[in-house]
């Protein structure tokens, strides 16, 4: 059986927070976890193992601080030594960084990186809050490996998507640059057909030509006459 309760940040945003019933289910919650689940266990104390599921694409420092406090508050609580004091320090970090070896103890756990553990302070309980996430608190029986199963298969699927519409957008690219290309070589062989032709023989109308021929029997006509003349 497993916990859950809902928690919201003051620009409405809601966010689930669960934990399970005793140390043995903690291990299906840590074998089973997401990558966007943040864990939470009072420091050198025993306590109960609380999770915070963030939303996609948000880290661990993009937590809401009401959110952050009602994690701390609701781990304190459930600790027997941690109830009962004050100025309790609460460690939390993600649960990738979770590491669960073949000799641990049941529920136990250490990290793979300690620089990657963050610590806040609970200094004295508070039942405002305690009550009001007692509220939202439901009892659930889920297929922790069918979900875990269900969210990696819509990971995959929208990845697929991701590289699916990347290559529809470079193969328009490719289209669109073979297009460009083509124009560009044809108004460059349009510039050169252009100067061909403006290159070729002259061509006179009959008028223009008729001048041409007057012109010519003129000269014959002054070179044929008497006086030094050079033709």
């Amino acid at each position: 059986m497993v916990f859950y309760f809902t928690s919201s940040s003051v620009n409405s945003s809601t966010y689930t927070i669960y934990m399970g019933k005793d140390k043995y289910e903690n291990e299906d919650l840590i074998k089973y976890g997401w990558p966007e689940d943040v864990w939470f266990h009072v420091d050198k104390l025993s306590s109960a193992h609380v999770y915070l599921r963030l939303h996609k694409g948000e880290k661990i420092e993009d937590i809401p601080k009401e959110v952050l406090m009602d994690c701390a508050h609701l781990v304190k609580a459930n600790s027997i030594q941690g109830c009962k004091m004050n100025n309790v320090n609460v460690v939390y970090t993600p649960w990738s960084n979770l590491k669960k070896t073949a000799d641990m103890d049941v529920g136990q756990i250490g990290f793979h990186r300690q620089k990657d553990v963050k610590i806040v302070t609970v200094e004295k309980k508070m039942n405002e809050i305690l009550n009001r996430l007692e509220k939202t608190k439901m009892e659930r029986f889920p297929d922790l490996a069918a979900e875990k199963e269900c969210r990696d298969r819509e990971e995959r699927n929208e990845k697929k998507a991701q590289i699916q519409e990347m290559k529809r957008k470079e193969k328009e690219e490719m289209k669109k640059k073979r297009e460009m290309d083509e124009l560009r070589s044809y108004s460059s062989l349009m510039k050169v057909e252009n100067m061909s032709s403006n290159q070729g023989p002259e061509i006179f109308d009959q008028d223009e030509a008729a001048n041409v021929k007057t012109c010519r029997n003129g000269l014959i006509d002054v070179c044929s006459g008497s006086g030094p003349v050079f033709c």
